[in-house]
């Protein structure tokens, strides 16, 4: 028997720490493993017996890079325990508040974490040595998103300006008109990155996912609809545990999410595309179709592409909202506690987040229940490895492990925030 073992201890250009080890038995994979060995956060429980005020701010520390998916979804499920429905100009703020979290997070995978791999660099540094302007096109494009974070949030990292019921100060129409002149500049890097990243070399592979994402209705979805899945499913965010379960595995401490009697899922840019491409602006569908997307992109490399397209529709969509904004009377609406269970479903950029929480009469919160994009991608990430490393066994050692850790980088996994050295074990069994 030939056992071949690719062992990767410290995952490189991804957020947070992980490892992945396939194991191989006579040229069929038997096993592919994502490890996520970083500490549990315990934030579900740190929400516990604190006022329901309280939770944009602290489920914001969750994530650098998406606070603002964290603080929404809080949110919104906090107006849903309360009976409380937050529309108008501040609905428009808060999904302008989305698209530039979509921007900065976005290009910060396509510039700094994902196109290293499709141009044969190690990372962003040693492109910028080459490629000076396209990394600078990038750091503009994040720029752009930052501003809108800052303007709306009131900084750019862990946003303090927003509250269950709408904002704590809402901008006056002459404060976004900067704002506009910048993201016009954006938009046209934008489209430059979709043409850029268009032209990158992809393995021919597809996968036959069973797609997971928000439906708006007649929008591309941000903060708020239903869930839907290509094979069929169309529920509202609170009968999201009915239909979906989670479990431990051994080796990760992120937990695993499965459509139950079904299995893994994936959520996140190919699924958004694929589930509301017809939602996108004019522009953002034109340059999909150009760069050679049809109506449902399988490939997982290709999710670069469909990353660029949603950069270009979030920078399109933030000039719509800008062009249109009329200044609310109130920045937020007036709430009662009261006892309740509320839910809330959001696109972060990495793919669709659920919160549940469970109110007191005073406000307190009961319960809350967690479930991040990562932890529903991990099944198919794993499944991606298994079938993607079947396929490439005969590669020379470096050239595979490069191949699984892009499988991986492909979905853009959030562990947390870190980078580190990368070491590679091959065991062949002889």
């Amino acid at each position: 028997m030939i056992v071949k073992t690719i062992k990767v201890d410290q995952l490189a250009r991804v957020e947070g720490e992980g490892a992945l080890k396939v194991v191989a038995r006579d040229g069929v994979v038997q096993s592919a493993e994502l490890n996520i060995f970083e500490p549990p956060r315990f934030f579900e429980a740190f929400l516990r017996d604190r006022m329901y005020s309280e939770a944009p701010d602290i489920t914001a520390r969750i994530c650098g890079i998406c606070p603002v998916a964290y603080q929404m979804s809080a949110i919104h499920a906090m107006e849903n325990a309360l009976g409380v429905v937050v529309d108008g100009p501040l609905r428009d703020l808060r999904r302008l508040l989305y698209c530039g979290e979509w921007i900065e997070s976005h290009t910060l995978h396509i510039y700094m974490l994902h196109a290293p791999d499709f141009l044969g660099y190690a990372g962003a540094i040693e492109m910028a040595r080459d490629h000076a302007d396209i990394v600078r096109r990038g750091l503009d494009l994040k720029k752009a998103g930052n501003a809108i974070i800052a303007l709306l949030g009131g900084r750019e990292i862990h946003p303090i300006n927003v509250r269950v019921g709408g904002f704590y100060r809402a901008p006056r129409r002459r404060e976004l008109q900067p704002l506009a002149e910048e993201l016009k500049r954006a938009r046209d890097g934008a489209l430059a990155t979709v043409r850029w990243t268009a032209g990158f070399d992809f393995p021919d592979v597809e996968r036959d996912y069973e797609f997971v994402a928000l439906r708006g209705d007649g929008e591309y979805p941000l903060n708020q609809g239903r869930i839907v899945s290509s094979r069929g499913l169309d529920i509202a965010a609170a009968e999201y545990d009915e239909h979906f379960e989670e479990s431990h595995v051994e080796h990760s401490t992120a937990l695993h999410a499965h459509i139950k009697a079904r299995g893994a899922y994936l959520t996140g840019p190919l699924a958004r595309y694929a589930l509301n491409a017809a939602s996108l602006s004019p522009i953002a569908r034109e340059a999909a179709r150009e760069a050679g997307l049809g109506s449902v992109c399988a490939n997982p490399f290709r999710s670069i592409i469909v990353r660029a397209v949603e950069v270009l529709y979030a920078c399109d969509e933030a000039l719509r909202i800008i062009d249109q904004y009329e200044e609310p009377d109130r920045p937020a609406v007036d709430l009662e506690p009261r006892a309740g269970v509320g839910f809330a479903a959001t696109e972060a950029p990495r793919g669709m987040l659920y919160h549940r929480y469970q109110l007191h009469a005073d406000g307190k919160i009961a319960d809350a229940r967690i479930v991040p994009p990562t932890s529903q991608n991990q099944p198919s990430i794993e499944e991606d490895l298994k079938i993607f490393a079947t396929a490439w066994l005969n590669l020379p050692d470096d050239a595979l492990r490069h191949r699984c850790e892009q499988t991986i980088r492909n979905h853009d996994p959030c562990i947390s925030c870190a980078t580190h050295f990368l070491r590679l074990d091959v065991d062949r069994g002889r």
